[in-house]
Formats: C-alpha cells, sequence, structure tokens
C-alpha cells in the first residue's frame, strides 16, 4: 500500500508535486503581462488581486474540485490542500490550518460564518484558504487562516443545468442551477438540492435540502445590488466514530457505531441573507455597503463514548437546544490614486456585528451502564431521566475600523494594514442567575512586500497578527469565572516565499516557509490548576508548494504538498513538547487530467496523502497516516454530461479526524457515484 508512512512514498509525492499544478480551466488570466494559473482572488485583501500580487499564501479551489469524486463534508473536501486537516465529524465543519484549529473561521462571501453545522458546497463556486492570521480584514480569530466560500451569483449569459447522482450506501442527490434574466439589467440564479444517503457506518443516515435563490439589479451604469438567501437544512444521525484502545484506533469493524441509532438525530436549519450595495462614484473610487444576516436552529440528542476500561464503554447522553443568529454590516470605500511614481489602492472600512447564541444542555441524571466495546448493537439505551447541565444567553457586540494601502512602484509592491477592534461579549446563566460583562480592544497589523523583478517570479515577505480574546471562539464566558478578564491571546506570522509561472505560463506555483506562534497562550499555574497565565506558546514552522499546470491543451495537472512541525513549546505539564492533536507532519494530494475540448471524454485520478496525527492534545492516540486513491471519468456531447467516479479507489482502511481519544471518524471505503447533467 502506497501511504505517507514510508518515506519513499512521500517522497514520490513530494517530487510529483513540485513539478505539478492544478487546472485554472475557464479562469486562466493576465496577472502581470502574460497568461497565467494564478487566479485572481479576493479574500486576501478584500480587493480583486492576482494572487501573484498577494504576500500570503492562499489556495483557491473550485468547488466541483472538491466535490469531483462524491458530496463529503467541507472538512473532508480540504484535507488534500497543503497544511490543512479535518478536524470534525458528523456535527460540524472544523479543520485545523497549519497547526492551529480554524473551526471557528468560517466565512461565506466575507461574512463570518462561524456556527456549528455542516456546510452544502452546491450553491459554492469555490473556497478560498488564507493561511496565517487574517484579523486586519476580518477581525477576531483567524489565527492559522480562514476558509471563505464564495457563493454562486447571477451573470449575463450563464447557463443553467439539472443533475442527478446515485452511488454507494443509498447516495441520491438531485440538484438544480437555474439561471435568467429577468430584464437587460436584472439576473436571477436560483440553486436547489435534495440529498438522502445511508452510510458504511450502522445505522447513520442523513438527508439534506439546500434553496438558494439570489438577484443581481444593475440599478444604473454606476449603481449595482446584489441579494442572496441560502437556506440548508440537515437532518442526520449524530456519529463521532470509534474509541481508541492502547494508543490506536480500537480494532473494530468500521461499520461499528457507538450512538444510540435507535433514538439520536441532529436537526438543523441554517439560513443566510446576505446584500451588497456598491456604488462606483468615479472610474477610481467605489463605495460599498454590505449586510448579512445568519441564523441557526439546532436540537440534537447524541450519546457518545466518553472512556473505554478493558472491552467496557462508558457512554454519556446529552440533549439541546440551541439557536444563534448573527448581523454584520460592513461599509467599505476602495479607491485608486497616485503619488508622485507610486500609485495606491487604499481600502477604508468600518464593521459592525452583533452575534449570539443560546444554548440549553440536559445531559443523563444518572450513570448508563456500561457496555461491550466488541457488542455496540447490544450497548444498553438510556431512557431515565434528563438533567439541565446549562441555559445561558451569550451576546457580543463589534466593532472594526480597518485601513489598507496596496502601494506599487516598479517592480516593488508593498501592502499595508492596521485595524482597531472592540469587541464585548456579555453572557448570563439562567440556571445560576449569574451574568457578566468583558470587553477587549486590540490592534492588529499586516505588512508585505512583493518584489517583481522577472515577469515570470514574484518574491514575498509578509508579517502578520491577530487575537483572540476570552469569549471570542465559541462565543460565550462563565460568570464569575476570574480568568474572564485575561488579555487576549495573538499570534504573530511571519512568511517568505515566490510565486512563479513557468513554461510560457502554463504552470504556476507558490513556495512559501513560515513561522507561525501564538506567544501568550493561555496556561494553568502547576501550583494552582484554577489559575491561568498568558505564559504558553505554540508554534508551528513548515514549508509548502502548491502548484497548478495546463501542460497541454488536454492534459493538466493540480497538486501541492505541506512539512509541518507544531509543537506546544511552553504549556502545561501534560502538554509540554507535545503536537497538537489532528495535526499532521505532512499531508497533500496530485491529481493528473484529461479533457479534450468541451465535448468527449474526460477523466482524473491522483492521490490524497495525510501523515500521522494524534487523536487528543496530550498525544496518547495516533491516527496512522494514509494515502487515498480517487479516479473519475466520464463524456459529454452537446449538452449532456455523465460521470462515473470512484473514491478510495484501493478500498484503503484509514482514518479522517477525531474530536477526541474516544472518538476517531473512520475513513469511507470504496464508494461509487455515477452522475448526469443536462446544461441549457
Amino acid at each position: 500500500m502506497y501511504t505517507p508512512n514510508h518515506p519513499r512514498a512521500l517522497l514520490g509525492v513530494t517530487l510529483l508535486a513540485l513539478s505539478a499544478g492544478a487546472r485554472a480551466e475557464d479562469e486562466t488570466m493576465t496577472v502581470v503581462g502574460k497568461r497565467s494559473q494564478h487566479e485572481e482572488v479576493a479574500t486576501a485583501t478584500r480587493t480583486n488581486t492576482p494572487a501573484k500580487l498577494v504576500p500570503q499564501a492562499i489556495d483557491s479551489v473550485k468547488a466541483s474540485e472538491l466535490t469531483a469524486f462524491g458530496q463529503p463534508t467541507l472538512s473532508e473536501a480540504l484535507t488534500g490542500i497543503p497544511g490543512v486537516n479535518a478536524s470534525g465529524d458528523t456535527r460540524f465543519d472544523g479543520v485545523n490550518i497549519r497547526g492551529f484549529s480554524a473551526s471557528n473561521d468560517f466565512y461565506l462571501d466575507g461574512f463570518r460564518d462561524d456556527m456549528q453545522y455542516t456546510r452544502d458546497l452546491g450553491n459554492i463556486e469555490r473556497v478560498e484558504v488564507l493561511k496565517g492570521p487574517a484579523a486586519v480584514l476580518y477581525g477576531r480569530g483567524s489565527t492559522g487562516g480562514i476558509i471563505n466560500r464564495v457563493s454562486k451569483k447571477p451573470q449575463k449569459g450563464q447557463e443553467s443545468s439539472v443533475s442527478a447522482l446515485v452511488g454507494s450506501f443509498d447516495n441520491r442527490r438531485l440538484a438544480a442551477d437555474l439561471n435568467g434574466e429577468a430584464s437587460e439589467r436584472v439576473q436571477l440564479r436560483l440553486n436547489l438540492a435534495q440529498e438522502d444517503k445511508d452510510s458504511f457506518r450502522d445505522g447513520v443516515t442523513s438527508k439534506r435540502t439546500l434553496l438558494a435563490p439570489s438577484v443581481n439589479w444593475e440599478i444604473s451604469d454606476r449603481l449595482n445590488w446584489l441579494v442572496q438567501y441560502e437556506r440548508n437544512e440537515h437532518d442526520r444521525t449524530p456519529d463521532r466514530g470509534i474509541p481508541g484502545v492502547n494508543g490506536r484506533p480500537a480494532d473494530v469493524p468500521k461499520e461499528y457505531v457507538y450512538s444510540d441509532t435507535r433514538r439520536d438525530f441532529i436537526d438543523d436549519v441554517a439560513q443566510s441573507t446576505r446584500s451588497r450595495l456598491s456604488w462606483d462614484i468615479n472610474d477610481q473610487w467605489q463605495l460599498r455597503q454590505q449586510l448579512g444576516y445568519t441564523s441557526l436552529d439546532s436540537q440534537f440528542d447524541n450519546t457518545y463514548v466518553t472512556s473505554v476500561k478493558g472491552d467496557q464503554v462508558t457512554r454519556s447522553r446529552w440533549q439541546q437546544d440551541l439557536k444563534a443568529n448573527s448581523l454584520i454590516s460592513n461599509t467599505e470605500a476602495e479607491g485608486q490614486l497616485q503619488t508622485g511614481p507610486v500609485e495606491h489602492r487604499l481600502l477604508v472600512g468600518f464593521e459592525q456585528n452583533w452575534q449570539e447564541r443560546t444554548p440549553k444542555l440536559y445531559q443523563n441524571a444518572s450513570p448508563i451502564p456500561a457496555g461491550n466495546l466488541y457488542d455496540p448493537v447490544s450497548l444498553p439505551t438510556y431512557d431515565g431521566a434528563m438533567k439541565l447541565s446549562s441555559d445561558a444567553n451569550h451576546k457580543v457586540r463589534g466593532y472594526g475600523l480597518y485601513l489598507q494601502d496596496q502601494l506599487s512602484l516598479g517592480d516593488w509592491h508593498l501592502l499595508g494594514g492596521l485595524r482597531r477592534d472592540d469587541f464585548t461579549v456579555t453572557s448570563r446563566r439562567n440556571d445560576l442567575n449569574k451574568e457578566e460583562t468583558v470587553s477587549v480592544t486590540s490592534l492588529s497589523p499586516r505588512l508585505g512586500l512583493v518584489w517583481n523583478p522577472l515577469e515570470e517570479h514574484a518574491f514575498y515577505t509578509s508579517y502578520s497578527k491577530t487575537f483572540t480574546p476570552v469569549g471570542g471562539e465559541l462565543i460565550g464566558i462563565t460568570p464569575g469565572d476570574k480568568n474572564n478578564h485575561l488579555d487576549p491571546q495573538h499570534t504573530r506570522l511571519y512568511e517568505g516565499g515566490v510565486k512563479s509561472d513557468w513554461m510560457d505560463g502554463r504552470l504556476a506555483t507558490t513556495l512559501s516557509v513560515y513561522r507561525l506562534e501564538m506567544y501568550n497562550k493561555r496556561s494553568k499555574d502547576p501550583l494552582d490548576p484554577t489559575k491561568v497565565f498568558l505564559t504558553g506558546l505554540q508554534r508551528t514552522e513548515g514549508i509548502e508548494l502548491s502548484a497548478r499546470a495546463q501542460l497541454t491543451d488536454e492534459l493538466y495537472l493540480r497538486g501541492g504538498i505541506a512539512i509541518q512541525d507544531a509543537e506546544q513549546v511552553k504549556a502545561d505539564a501534560d502538554l509540554q513538547g507535545k503536537r497538537p492533536m489532528n495535526v499532521s507532519r505532512q499531508n497533500g494530494q496530485l491529481f493528473a487530467g484529461y479533457q479534450n475540448g468541451t465535448q468527449g471524454w474526460f477523466g482524473e485520478t491522483g492521490v490524497t496523502a495525510v501523515g500521522d496525527r494524534f487523536a487528543d492534545n496530550a498525544n496518547t492516540t495516533t491516527l496512522p497516516g494514509y494515502a487515498r486513491f480517487d479516479a473519475r471519468a466520464g463524456y459529454r456531447w452537446q449538452q449532456w454530461e455523465t460521470q462515473l467516479s470512484v473514491e478510495n479507489l484501493t478500498d484503503h482502511d484509514y482514518f479522517v479526524s477525531a474530536t477526541s481519544a474516544s472518538q476517531i471518524m473512520p475513513g469511507t471505503p470504496r464508494q461509487l457515484n455515477l452522475s448526469a447533467a443536462y446544461r441549457f
């Protein structure tokens, strides 16, 4: 088996990645005078900037590539992106970027989307992964980076499509992407999807519905209004995987489930409404007003493993009624001006956000009898009383003012930015009749330099910083906790690299070297665990290479690799020197594809490789590394397209992620999907 645990296998992926890359398809564009596979991105600067001139690593991946072999969770779909590891399960999306958790750093069209649910990619055009702190534009968090989903938007002349997919484990999905023009100035788009599937895991099912209409109104030649709505309903069986035993995932069939599938459920309804009004004041300046409202209504009942002794597993049952909402207003002015020989692109923005989360949690009032690890079907059902664990209301109010300048002078491009944030969190425990408010302010700088002495190569270096205040991750604090008034944790990034075009623009590469540090991480006093000091240090040092190539008119390659060393340098005694959970030392992917124009045969095959990881921060349980091979082939004729895809071609056993040493998610065995689409 070809796995990254073999040095030769890892070397092979590295060498292939060094000479390979990803196809840009229809988005080939001019960057600095010639054709380039480097795309234009907006996430990194909130302005449309060629990725080659951004002094920070960013990966832009088409949603069609992420879903090419099925409909995986977003965290699973991103596992081949250099420096990104999955850390979620069936409850919510979760990833680590460059060794740090980014589970609260999801964005949709630039709006914070940090609620805990699983996201559908049916209404997504591409996903941009910005690596490293991004607080200068997005505020708190973004320790390792952010994941921004860029949605499909109405466009003139955009074709429509309907599609159907059937596959292994009773996977069925119907989808439609409908486009139209109400008038010369009004474009409409509607994305719909219905998905029903079982799982290779016993008793685990999923049903998902997507509704996403949008309208773009060109009010005048200089005034444009885009309004989008998305409703994602997902009903499913919660599944936290299998427990670890003796430092490894338990040696049990991958079908074994330790939830109470006869009763357990998660029902989520996530909704998002977004408005973007843009006014071109003149040829140099644009004013934008963006407003976004997101809500999540979630209920769950979940029984899961908490510990293992011998062949006996102990479980707990929890119920939750959660409501969360977020309102964000962002006003920006972007303009170009010149001071002598220096060209400027200025961005000034003011952001206001209001977030609220009201979780009500219950847990089993009496212990659940232990059961046999090797006979999960016989595990006892708990039908006893449930006791209230917490009834809370958390509110966040935030204000951010930021300024960014992109300066150009000949071959030199300087990016500078600064943001001030005011963050306030108020938490009330209704069950304890306690309430507390905490406020903090922070400055987040960013400085980057790009030198483009040769048209084909752009060398860059950058520094940026972010902050994570108490109560700013999964929003909320515990009223009365003496650690509530600690200063924020801060993270800083030092990065350098080169972004290049080769083979007359057919091959694009990005090579980056970085050090990322959270330098005042919260640590417990070894003499008094109730006291917390800001003396911890967590560091990741790494090198990443990503590439994309259109080798000929028919053949393309896409891929990348990361090697990273993540360590808790200063931490609690039991964590000192350990690697953070769900962080591999290596990961990457390489895919080769063929397509002859817009008609006829097409296909793609490749490998996703992930090194070993730990299921817990104490490093007691290891998830072995793996390499998964995927392949697909299809045919296009006139407006029709059909495709057969195979995920995990060799039916290799592997583990995707873990949320603790007792909750480890197995990877999907060989899975076949047959799809057909009609475009009109």
